[in-house]
C-alpha cells in the first residue's frame, strides 16, 4: 500500500512538474525526442515502422497531456494544493512505518499504539513457551464449569501462528515481570468441529461458528491468570478483575484484540491477531 502511494505521488508531482514548468517539459520532451532518434538510426528501419505504427496513440496521448496541462496551468494554485494534499498520505505511511520497524506492518491491527517495552521484545529475542502445567490444572471442577471443554483443549504452542505466538508470550513476560500475574495457555488453535460443537452450546460461550474464529487459523488464544496452582475466573475478586483487565491493556500493546473490550460477549481471556485475507484465502467470508 506504501509503495502504491508513494508511486502514486511520484508519477502526480512529474506530471504537475511538466505542466507548470514549460522549460522543464520542453527539456524532457526533446530530450525523449533524442533518445527515440538515436535508437531508431542504430536499430534500423524495422524500429522506424513501428514508431509510424503508433504514431496516432502517441498523439492522442499527447492531445490528453496538453489539455490536462492547460487545465493545471488555468488553475496553478489549485493544483499545488492538491500536490501539498497527495503528499500528506505517503507521508504519513512513513512516518508510521518507521516508528513500528521490526513488525510486518501487514500485521498490524488499526489503533494499535504500541509500548516502547513490548515493542522492544517483539523485535528481539525470539521467546520461548513456558513448561506445561499439570493436567490437574485443566480438569478442576472450576475449570470444567467456566471453560466447556477444557480438558481437551489444544494447548500446543508450535500450532500457533508464529507471529501471534511471539506476541502472547511477549505478554505474558510483561504481565509476569511488570504486573507479577503468572499467565496460563487454556487453548490456542482449536478444529473448526469443535468450533461447531462449541457455537451450540450458544451466543453465551462463542458467537462464531466453524471458519469464523480466529482460533481456527492460530490466531487467537485463551489464558487465564494462574494463583496457588488454580486458575482464576472470579471476576468478582479484585485480584483476577485487575489481571484481566492489565492483560487487556498489555494485549493491546502488543497489537492484538482483546475479547474483553467487546460488547456483544465478554471473553476476558480471549486475545487474537486479526490478518487481513486469512479467511478469504481459507474460503471464509470476513467478518
Amino acid at each position: 500500500m506504501a509503495l502504491w502511494m508513494a508511486g502514486f505521488f511520484l508519477f502526480f508531482t512529474a506530471f504537475a512538474w511538466l505542466g507548470l514548468f514549460p522549460a522543464a517539459r520542453e527539456g524532457a520532451l526533446n530530450g525523449a525526442g533524442r533518445v527515440v532518434e538515436r535508437l531508431a538510426s542504430r536499430l534500423g528501419h524495422w524500429i522506424t515502422s513501428g514508431v509510424h505504427m503508433v504514431r496516432r496513440p502517441v498523439q492522442w496521448l499527447s492531445g490528453m497531456h496538453e489539455g490536462a496541462i492547460e487545465v493545471i496551468r488555468r488553475h496553478r494554485s489549485l493544483a499545488m494544493l492538491t500536490l501539498v494534499l497527495l503528499s500528506v498520505p505517503p507521508a504519513v505511511v512513513v512516518v508510521t512505518q518507521r516508528s513500528v520497524e521490526g513488525v510486518p506492518s501487514t500485521q498490524l491491527v488499526s489503533g494499535w499504539a504500541p509500548d516502547a517495552h513490548v515493542l522492544g521484545l517483539l523485535r528481539g529475542e525470539q521467546l520461548a513457551p513456558p513448561p506445561e502445567l499439570p493436567p490437574d490444572v485443566f480438569t478442576s471442577a472450576d475449570a470444567r464449569r467456566v471453560a466447556p471443554g477444557i480438558a481437551t483443549a489444544d494447548r500446543k504452542w508450535e500450532r500457533l501462528d508464529p507471529d501471534f505466538k511471539q506476541r502472547l508470550l511477549t505478554v505474558f513476560r510483561v504481565m509476569r515481570e511488570r504486573h507479577g500475574y503468572e499467565m496460563a495457555l487454556v487453548e490456542g488453535y482449536r478444529s473448526p468441529e469443535r468450533q461447531a460443537r462449541l457455537a451450540a452450546r450458544g451466543a453465551h460461550v462463542t458467537l462464531a461458528g466453524a471458519g469464523r474464529s480466529w482460533h481456527q487459523y492460530g490466531l487467537a488464544a485463551d489464558a487465564a491468570p494462574l494463583r496457588s496452582g488454580a486458575l482464576q475466573w472470579d471476576m468478582q475478586d479484585p485480584w483476577t478483575r485487575r489481571g484481566y483487565q492489565l492483560y487487556g491493556e498489555v494485549a493491546r500493546e502488543a497489537g492484538l484484540v482483546w475479547g474483553g473490550g467487546w460488547t456483544r460477549i465478554k471473553d476476558y481471556g480471549h486475545v487474537e491477531l486479526r490478518r487481513q485475507g486469512v479467511r478469504a484465502a481459507a474460503g471464509q467470508a470476513p467478518g
